[in-house]
């Protein structure tokens, strides 16, 4: 599910009665919890987190025009998105993941391959993505994606 939204709070505006709560929540917890370095923008259609071409002027591998993806949420037609980046190049940072996630939600743990995915908006650990948000800082993620993109 699309939507089509020129910036972050049409997006909002455009969510599902549902799900709209729990993605203005998140939208909060990027933007509070963004390391320096970050920005916060629409980016392939969701509201993202990037690395903007000021700080790393190469932008994505796969799209230079665009900034350097990190963090991206989205509201799908079942679930909520939280797409990080980070945690997929990072094996320790997922571990780490992996381990917290049962103490702050009941929910069994649905991760995708390139996301984690919340079918009950009130069981998303938000504490847990605060912090997950706080565990890497930008030139941290501009040195792990450039490791990553050697290979």
């Amino acid at each position: 599910m699309q939507i089509s939204a020129s910036n972050i709070d049409q997006y909002i505006e455009k969510v599902s009665d549902l799900y709209q709560p729990a993605i203005k929540k998140l939208r909060d917890l990027l933007v509070e919890n963004m390391p320096d370095g970050f920005s916060e923008t629409m980016n392939y259609g969701m509201p993202s987190v990037v690395i903007p071409h000021s700080i790393y002027p190469s932008g994505y591998h796969c799209d230079p025009k665009l900034p350097l993806p990190f963090v991206s949420i989205a509201a799908q037609k079942n679930f909520i998105a939280f797409y990080h980046m980070g945690i997929y190049a990072n094996p320790p940072l997922l571990d780490w993941f992996v381990s917290e996630y049962p103490k702050y939600s009941k929910a069994k743990l649905d991760m995708g391959k390139s996301c984690i995915r919340f079918k009950k908006p009130d069981q998303i650990p938000f504490d847990l993505l605060a912090e997950l948000m706080r565990k890497m800082t930008a030139q941290e993620w501009i040195q792990l994606y450039e490791q990553n993109l050697k290979k």
